[in-house]
């Protein structure tokens, strides 16, 4: 999967789910490093930092 490839589907969990895609990710991400599967564990914390670029900074 390519970074273009993990961008949409970053766009595509954001849309589907909002401020909860990211933790959707992290915990996807957690539960494939304890299954031993680094590479898609990379994969969904790349997911992760996409969708938190989609999300822009905190506003107070």
């Amino acid at each position: 999967m390519g970074t273009s490839d993990l961008i949409q589907y970053a766009h595509a969990l954001y849309n589907a789910h909002g401020d909860k895609a990211e933790a959707e990710a992290a915990q996807k991400a957690i539960a494939e490093e304890t299954a031993g599967n680094t590479a898609e564990a990379e994969k969904w914390r790349a997911i992760r930092g996409h969708i938190k670029e989609l999300r822009g900074p905190k506003s107070t």
